[in-house]
């Protein structure tokens, strides 16, 4: 957590900027609730926040804080703080001539909350309702002496173009399907003096996307690694590694249990409901600790274990040595993955090659949530011409890996794949026909697991291929003892790990490598 948002010594206010802002507020009434009609009650944090915003200025006055990201849980109140702040530069000491203000959500739902908040607390406070004009069907408030206007838009609507934008108010952004609508936003801010960006939202899942580039950029200034003094990061999270189920974690990421604004109650009958239901577990975790989830939400392994075997590979050492392919190749229009698996004693070394086609790399890059731009930009995916994968430019790689490396089988799904295994076959290359039922693909994801558990694996950090790992979800079976993978329940694409798994089991099937201790070993621990 932020260790100033507590603190009881004043902050610098110079030009007294912030403490006019927090007059503002506490003029406002709730609209909704146990406590409606009431002034705001800010809370201490809340107070301290908004006086960091504006009271941190520079010798002329301007505000150094130019974009504010607030991660915090779920029901503290973040949609109200949000509409407070939007009519602070709408009608309040902020305000500006001819000033935009506005406030995105994902979608039009969300949008209307913030807007109806705004619009609460303009009906019962007199002097505002002479002010400000609303209008409920456009989800728009106007300000007539300023030409000001506070306005509520979706993700859903794309027609942002000619703003000018006074104060960006971005709400929920983990919800965000892409990042276009943030991107032209952004952009509009350029002619104003002050503009100001205020990201309020609960954490999200996945490690690629506008919500996770956002939150990492605010971990690192908050470490200390990256200095940026116009971006504040202001994060109620609890460790990943925390006690779910204890009430002073729930208190220290949930600031509005304190005032009484946050039920205690209601999270001690949502955290009951979680103890015996893990997918709601997963998600009390998300909503009211605000951890963010990396992927699926019952994934396959425990990242921590995967990434302790990403150790640099020599690539020159690889010529010439034996290796076991497993190819996944999936549809036309989706990720299609090579991995070679290669035997070092009893280390396996993997090497992947992904392809995707050209014309859907931007279209992926957005309903993905993946840099797959810049993955082709940098090498780690080949973008085939075309709407779909050429298979063409498969069969072709698979030809040159056997010319540089000693390839002894390759796996590879009939189901997907009959006229690819037609070429290989007439190209008199090693095919092997490889299921992806319990029977095929129980023993290859052991090994795998039992492989990475005891750390004898390297895969260098490729992108991609941590990724598809990552999203990996097993069905280990009605017993327990079978292990197939379930691209249906997966966050995202898997592609490669599928590969990697069938390169690994062919290659464990050619050489005995399991001993009794990794056996044991992986009986005793748990995937994530």
């Amino acid at each position: 957590m932020t260790s100033w948002i507590h603190e009881a010594s004043p902050l610098p206010d110079p030009h007294g900027r912030g403490e006019r802002a927090v007059r503002f507020v506490k003029l406002l009434r709730l609209h909704e609730g146990k406590r409606a009609g009431q002034r705001f009650p800010l809370d201490v944090w809340q107070e301290r926040l908004i006086r960091r915003i504006y009271g941190d200025t520079d010798a002329d006055g301007r505000r150094r804080i130019r974009t504010v990201f607030v991660l915090l849980p779920r029901g503290n109140g973040k949609t109200t703080l949000a509409a407070a702040l939007g009519l602070l530069h709408l009608a309040g000491p902020e305000k500006e001539p001819g000033g935009q203000v506005i406030v995105a959500a994902a979608d039009r739902e969300q949008a209307s909350i913030a807007y109806n908040a705004a619009a609460g607390m303009i009906a019962q406070e007199p002097e505002l309702r002479k002010r400000l004009k609303t209008l409920p069907s456009y989800k728009t408030i106007g300000h007539g002496a300023s030409r000001s206007v506070l306005r509520a838009i979706s993700h859903e609507a794309y027609s942002k173009h000619g703003l000018s934008i006074s104060c960006l108010i971005a709400d929920e952004v983990h919800a965000w399907p892409k990042r276009e609508l943030w991107d032209v936003l952004r952009q509009s801010m350029g002619k104003r003096e002050e503009p100001l960006t205020i990201v309020i939202t609960t954490a999200g899942s996945g490690v690629h996307g506008l919500a996770h580039e956002l939150y990492a950029y605010a971990k690192k200034i908050e470490a200390g690694e990256v200095q940026d003094d116009t971006f504040l990061p202001v994060i109620f999270e609890a460790p990943k590694d925390a006690d779910w189920t204890d009430e002073q974690v729930w208190r220290d990421v949930n600031p509005a249990l304190a005032s009484g604004f946050r039920s205690l109650e209601e999270l001690r009958v949502t955290a009951r409901q979680a103890a015996e239901m893990p997918a709601q577990r997963e998600a009390f975790k998300r909503y009211y600790l605000n951890i963010w989830s990396d992927g699926a939400p019952d994934p396959w392994l425990d990242m921590d274990l995967y990434d302790r075997c990403g150790g640099a590979i020599d690539e020159d050492d690889l010529l010439g040595r034996p290796c076991w392919l497993g190819v996944d190749l999936s549809s036309t229009r989706d990720l299609t993955a090579i991995v070679a698996a290669f035997r070092q004693d009893e280390t396996y070394i993997l090497k992947p090659w992904f392809f995707c086609p050209a014309d859907r790399l931007s279209e992926r890059q957005e309903r993905d949530q993946v840099p797959y731009m810049r993955w082709a930009e940098e090498g780690h995916l080949t973008a085939t011409p075309g709407n779909v994968v050429d298979y063409a430019y498969v069969v072709s790689k698979i030809e040159e890996i056997a010319a540089s490396y000693r390839v002894e089988e390759i796996a590879i799904d009939p189901a997907m794949s009959a006229g690819v295994v037609t070429q290989l076959q007439d190209l008199a290359l090693p095919v092997v026909l490889h299921r992806q039922g319990w029977a095929s693909m129980t023993a290859p994801i052991r090994e795998t697991e039992r492989a990475l558990i005891a750390g004898r694996v390297r895969h260098g950090g490729h992108p991609i291929l941590r990724w598809n790992f990552l999203n990996a979800v097993i069905d280990r079976g009605p017993t327990g003892d079978t292990a197939r993978f379930v691209k249906a329940k997966s966050a995202e694409k898997i592609d490669g790990a599928v590969a990697a798994a069938m390169a690994i089991g062919r290659a464990d099937a050619a050489t005995t490598t399991s001993s009794v201790f990794e056996t044991d070993l992986l009986d005793q621990l748990t995937f994530a």
